[in-house]
C-alpha cells in the first residue's frame, strides 16, 4: 500500500468501542483493509457501555434483539447458547456482551491476516486530501488511509456548575471514575444527579457493594425509566405515521390507550429516525425541550429484574426520586451541603450528602471538547457541531460536514456522535444497521440487493 495508489489504502477507524468494533468486523467481512486506532486497550471491543465488569449491570435490550448483524438476527442468541423463547427474552449481563464483541473482533482479525490491524495510541490530528487522509498519532506515527471514520462513542457527562470545584470523594463528575464505589462504609446519604439508566446502574451497584444508607436521585422532572415487560411484545408492522409535532404526540397517546404504551412506542421503532428527519430544526428543538425526557423513560427501559430492585429500595424508603434543580453546593465538615429548588416552587431546600455522583448521562456536544482529534479537526474547519449540540453535523450516509456545511467523502462518523442526524442511534439495533450500511458502501457492495450478499 502506498500513497501513489490511494484506492488500496485501508479504512482507519478511531475508537474501538461498540460502533468502531462492529464497523471493523463488517468491513473485514467485505474484504476491506482496516486499521483500528484505540487509545485505551481496556475499552477494546467493549467501549463504555460494555466495558463494565459488574455482573449486576444488565443489557437494557432483550437477548433476542442483540445480534451484531442485521442479516442474522439470531446470532447473539446462538452465541449465548439460548434456544427457547424464555431464554431469548432474558436481559443478560453487559459484560457477557463485551465478551461477545471481543470474540467477534478477534475472529474477524484471524480470518483476515495482513488485512486488519489494531494500533494502540491516541489520534491527535488528521490532514484530509481529496484522495486520502493522513492520520497523526500522539506517538508521531502517521497512518495513511482512504477514509477516516470517527467512532468516538459517548463523551463524559457535562460538568455541573455548582460542583465544578468539588472533587472526590465528595463529588464524582463521572460515574465510571475509579473510586466511585470505594469507602462506602460509614456513609449515610448519597445523592445521584440524573435519573436515567446511568442512575439505575449506580443504584444497583451501590446496593450490591454493601451501601445501606439512603439514596436520593435528583433530576429536573423526577422521572425514572419504565421497565420492559417480562416477555417481548409482538408488534405488528405499521405504516409510518404522517402526523407531525403535537399531532404525532397525540396519535401516539391515543394508540397507547388501544394497545398499551410499550407496544405503541415499539411499533414506532422502524420509523423513528425518519420521523426525526422529517421535522425541521425548530420542531426538533421543541421535542428536545419539552418531550425528550418523557420519550427517554418510555423508550429506553430497564430490565425487569433491575426495576424490581429499584422498587424494593423505594418501598424500604432507602431510595427517593425527587424533581428539582441543584442551585449550590459547599463542602463542610467532610460532607457536601446542597441547596436545591423543587420543580414548580420558588423556595430553596437544603440537603446534606456524604457523596454526590453525576449520573446525568453522556455528553454529546463537541463544543469545548478536549478530545485532541476533535480539537484538531475543528481548528481546521473540517467538522462542526449539529444544530442541537448533540454531536457532529453529518449526512445520513455518515459523511461529516465541514464548517461551511459541505459533506466530505473521506471523513465519516458512526454511533452516538451522529445523534443530531438520526436521533435514535445509541442502541445496538440502530448502530448495527448504520455500520452495516457504511461497510457495504466502503466495500463497494451497497448496490447488492437484500440483507445478505
Amino acid at each position: 500500500m502506498t500513497a501513489s495508489n490511494p484506492a488500496r489504502l485501508p479504512v482507519a477507524i478511531v475508537g474501538a468501542g461498540f460502533s468502531g468494533t462492529l464497523l471493523a468486523v463488517n468491513l473485514i467481512r467485505q474484504g476491506v483493509e482496516v486499521i483500528i486506532v484505540e487509545r485505551d486497550e481496556r475499552q477494546l471491543a467493549k467501549g463504555l457501555a460494555f466495558g463494565t465488569r459488574r455482573p449486576e449491570h444488565l443489557l437494557n435490550v432483550r437477548a433476542a434483539n442483540m445480534s451484531a448483524f442485521p442479516d442474522d438476527l439470531g446470532h447473539f442468541v446462538r452465541w449465548m447458547g439460548f434456544s427457547d423463547r424464555d431464554q431469548a427474552n432474558r436481559f443478560v449481563p453487559r459484560l457477557a456482551y463485551g465478551h461477545y464483541l471481543r470474540e467477534l473482533l478477534l475472529g474477524a482479525l484471524a480470518s483476515a491476516p495482513g488485512r486488519a490491524q489494531i494500533v494502540q495510541g491516541e489520534a491527535v490530528g488528521a490532514a484530509v486530501a481529496p484522495d486520502q487522509v493522513k492520520l497523526t498519532l500522539a506517538s508521531g506515527r502517521r497512518v495513511d488511509c482512504r477514509a477516516l471514520v470517527l467512532a468516538l462513542g459517548n463523551f463524559p457527562p457535562a460538568p455541573l456548575p455548582p460542583l465544578t470545584a468539588v472533587t472526590p470523594p465528595l463529588h464524582f463528575a463521572d460515574p465510571w471514575m475509579p473510586g466511585v464505589l470505594d469507602g462506602l462504609d460509614g456513609l449515610d446519604h448519597i445523592v445521584l444527579l440524573g435519573s436515567g439508566l446511568t442512575a439505575a446502574d449506580m443504584i444497583v451497584s451501590l446496593d450490591r457493594s454493601g451501601f445501606r444508607g439512603r439514596i436520593t436521585v435528583l433530576s429536573r422532572r423526577g422521572l425514572k425509566p419504565r421497565a420492559h415487560a417480562e416477555v417481548g411484545p409482538t408488534v405488528t408492522p405499521v405504516t409510518e405515521p404522517q402526523a407531525r409535532g403535537s399531532w404525532l404526540l397525540r396519535s401516539v397517546r391515543d394508540r397507547a390507550k388501544e394497545i398499551g404504551w410499550r407496544a405503541a412506542i415499539d411499533e414506532l421503532r422502524p420509523h423513528t429516525q425518519h420521523l426525526w428527519r422529517r421535522h425541521d430544526a425548530l420542531a426538533q428543538r421543541r421535542f428536545l425541550r419539552h418531550a425528550r425526557p418523557y420519550w427517554d423513560v418510555h423508550r429506553h427501559r430497564l430490565a425487569p429484574d433491575v426495576a424490581i430492585q429499584l422498587q424494593a429500595l423505594e418501598e424500604e424508603r432507602r431510595l427517593l426520586f425527587s424533581a428539582g434543580k441543584l442551585c449550590r453546593a459547599a463542602p463542610r465538615d467532610d460532607r457536601l451541603h446542597l441547596q436545591w429548588r423543587p420543580r414548580g416552587q420558588t423556595e430553596v431546600h437544603s440537603l446534606v450528602a456524604d457523596r454526590v455522583i453525576n449520573c446525568t448521562g453522556p455528553e454529546g456536544a463537541i463544543t469545548g471538547s478536549d478530545h485532541p482529534l476533535i480539537c484538531n479537526l475543528a481548528a481546521q474547519g473540517l467538522i462542526r457541531a449539529d444544530a442541537h449540540q448533540l454531536g457532529l453535523d453529518v449526512e445520513q450516509s455518515g459523511r461529516v460536514r465541514d464548517a461551511d456545511g459541505n459533506p466530505q467523502d473521506r471523513l465519516r462518523a458512526v454511533g452516538p456522535i451522529t445523534k443530531g442526524e438520526a436521533w435514535e442511534i445509541v442502541a445496538v439495533p440502530d448502530i448495527r444497521r448504520q455500520v452495516w450500511d457504511l461497510a457495504r458502501y466502503l466495500g463497494n457492495t451497497h448496490w447488492v440487493g437484500g440483507e445478505g450478499l
